[in-house]
């Protein structure tokens, strides 16, 4: 499955048109909240595992300020509060949706 189009619908949702021809919608307070990024949820490295420390909420959280593809396989988005790491694959994309 690959994402064909992504635009916003709306000033707080996402629609992803898939390339079987689904369609569905993401609430951006859905995307930011599961970002997949280690600092949001943490990693596991050498048998180490990292949980990260509840995180600040600051100003711009939920407002998307830019998409860039990465591959073929995934996006990467830019948030008002200055995170972008998080990269969200198809797979995670296709989950979220509504």
């Amino acid at each position: 499955m690959i994402a064909t189009q992504i635009k916003l619908s709306s000033p707080d949702e996402l629609s992803i048109t898939w390339d079987d021809g689904a369609t569905g919608k993401i609430p951006l307070r859905a995307l930011r909240d599961n970002c997949p990024c280690a600092g949001c949820r943490g990693e596991t490295v050498l048998l180490k595992t990292y949980k990260p420390e509840p995180q600040q909420h600051l100003p711009g959280r939920y407002n998307l300020t830019g998409i860039e593809q990465v591959g073929h396989y995934a996006i990467q988005i830019s948030w008002g509060d200055g995170h972008s790491t998080g990269i969200y694959t198809w797979e995670i994309l296709r989950n979220l949706c509504k």
